[in-house]
């Protein structure tokens, strides 16, 4: 496990197998999975807790009082990565990383618990939206040329999304309903992870 900058997010890593013997070894520690509500619901990691990226923020002096360790999960680790620099600059210090998120966790057998497993993880649906959209406009080209440009245009937004580690694509799907899920109750999280850390 690399620990030799904690308060880096490109040093608070932790792989699955390290998250295993990390919370054998302190059963307090905070497992938040940051996906939207309705990827947690299509599998996610016994005992986490969901506080969705775009929440967060407006709850980050409440997680970074925190007294015990956070890991934090999304599907590859990119919104992971975002929530952990927002709890450094709030002073939160004991921190990880998952490395390589639920994709990871899974690859490496890893228990899921599901709510709703007929839902599409976030990054399937990215991968369906842009080919369609891609394979669409190279049809439509067929008969109306410039359609070859919307397949330029998702290229492009491909190629920003993974120079800047952001997606676009996916922050509009995960508004629509079918992503939603159900809606997450903060107060009830947040009374579940500081009476977790009293009680530890």
């Amino acid at each position: 496990m690399t620990t030799t900058d904690p308060q880096s997010p490109a040093t608070a890593t932790i792989t699955s197998d390290e998250l295993v013997r990390m919370r054998t070894d302190d059963p307090a520690v905070h497992v938040i999975d940051v996906r939207t509500p309705g990827e947690f619901e299509t599998g996610h990691i016994e005992g986490s807790y969901n506080v969705p990226l775009d929440l967060l923020g407006e709850h980050v002096s409440d997680l970074a009082a925190l007294d015990h360790s956070v890991v934090l999960v999304c599907q590859s680790g990119a919104r992971a990565t975002k929530a952990l620099e927002q709890l450094v600059a709030a002073g939160k210090s004991n921190l990880r990383l998952l490395q390589g998120g639920m994709t990871a966790w899974t690859a490496s057998g890893g228990q899921v618990a599901r709510t709703n497993a007929t839902r599409w993880a976030m990054d399937r649906q990215v991968r369906l939206v842009a080919g369609s959209l891609v394979l669409a406009s190279v049809v439509a080209s067929v008969w109306f040329p410039p359609a070859r440009f919307v397949a330029g245009f998702v290229g492009a937004g491909l190629t920003f999304s993974a120079v800047t580690n952001t997606c676009g694509m996916a922050m509009a799907l995960a508004k629509l309903p079918y992503n939603r899920g159900a809606s997450c109750d903060m107060g009830a999280v947040l009374n579940q992870l500081t009476t977790t850390d009293a009680n530890a």
